[in-house]
């Protein structure tokens, strides 16, 4: 994604949303916007020894969001299992 976009779209999003997600991509139809957000891949402190699965992603969760300049917003979410 163009870094001029994304520093657009990261002003319209609270601080904290890009600190755990990553902008996938963004879909403008009529009068919606649709916003794929995706998990970041972070590890948890893990005693030594231990060993982490990534166990893929849960199904992707939609929450509206309130509207910019009268066009709906739907952000996609994409958690990690």
């Amino acid at each position: 994604m163009q870094d001029g976009y994304h520093s657009l779209i990261s002003l319209l999003l609270p601080d904290f949303i890009l600190d755990f997600f990553e902008l996938k991509g963004v879909r403008k139809e009529e009068d919606v916007f649709h916003l794929d957000l995706q998990e970041v891949n972070t590890t948890p402190n893990v005693p030594d020894g231990e060993k982490l699965l990534s166990k893929g992603f849960f199904s992707t969760i939609t929450v509206q969001d309130f509207p910019i300049r009268g066009h709906k917003v739907f952000l996609h979410i994409k958690r990690r299992r």
